[in-house]
């Protein structure tokens, strides 16, 4: 990883700079990068969970390492992907003051709704084109918005009238999946053209529709889209865990960092969640030392 992205990673995530760490450019090779070694750590461990497993999926960045998994993209081209994608996609963020919202809502918000005035809002501040669209489909009563900053506080000042019960800014410079991000189609789509890609070896499935790659012209073209496209993961999780009556659920491993994957699972399917694990790369070494 040192080698493909010209700087030390593991320093940078073990000792930090916390705020180097958390900008767009750095923290998307990293979660990348440390998936895999999550996914190296459980096949050292059990190799028998990575050879049967049947299906994968990644969230936003997390589908590249899913897709590097499965076979269909090798570990340093894809690494040089996703850190042209992060510094296109910092670039990008850095053009407009934008970011991301996450709510929650009652079942009677209309995230669509509170987002059109919202842009008319914006229109009335001067704004031209304001963007202001849910980019991340989580649960059921979980969206995140993503636009403008103007667009962003609008919302949350009126959080009450669009029945949204908590909104909470996220820590990430731009609006993400949204097409504000569109300086960044280029660069990507430029060196996916430039990379080999295979058919997955197991199912592989889309952030953009929720549904399974075919083959590798599919994922050279959703990769590129789903820059600019809402990712639709509570979608994703029906079309994975989607079930005949009776029939059992199969193992789920989280791979990387954080547990926010396993706590989503569990909003959209609590019997699926119940055969669920997590794998990080450091854990168990912290364990020792303590």
């Amino acid at each position: 990883a040192e080698k493909v992205l010209g700087y030390d990673l593991l320093s940078l995530c073990l000792e930090g700079p916390r705020a180097e760490l958390d900008r767009t450019r750095h923290c998307q090779p990293a979660v990348f990068v440390a998936s895999l070694a999550a996914v190296e750590k459980l096949n050292h461990q059990r190799p028998e969970v990575v050879e049967s497993c049947v299906a994968a999926a990644g969230y936003s960045v997390g589908e590249f390492a899913a897709l590097v998994f499965a076979g269909a993209l090798g570990f340093a081209e894809a690494l040089y992907a996703v850190k042209v994608r992060a510094e296109a996609m910092q670039k990008a963020s850095e053009a407009v003051p934008s970011g991301m919202l996450s709510v929650i809502g009652r079942r009677e918000a209309n995230y669509k709704f509170a987002c059109l005035e919202a842009r008319k809002h914006c229109e009335s501040l001067g704004i031209e084109n304001p963007v202001c669209e849910i980019s991340n489909y989580l649960f059921p009563d979980s969206r995140v918005i993503a636009g403008h900053l103007q667009a962003l506080e609008f919302l949350q000042k009126n959080a009450r009238k669009y029945y949204f019960t908590r909104t909470s800014m996220l820590p990430v410079s731009g609006a993400f999946h949204t097409r504000l991000m569109e300086p960044a189609v280029e660069p990507l789509a430029e060196v996916l053209k430039s990379i080999e890609i295979q058919k997955p070896l197991v199912c592989v499935y889309s952030n953009v529709d929720g549904k399974k790659y075919m083959h590798a012209k599919h994922i050279e073209k959703l990769l590129v889209k789903q820059v600019v496209s809402p990712v639709l993961w509570e979608q994703t999780m029906h079309s994975v865990y989607e079930r005949k009556q009776g029939t059992e659920f199969p193992y789920t491993y989280e791979m990387g960092p954080g547990k926010q994957l396993g706590a989503v699972l569990k909003k959209c399917n609590l019997k699926a969640w119940k055969q669920y694990n997590h794998v990080d790369a450091l854990e168990d070494e912290e364990a020792a030392e303590t």
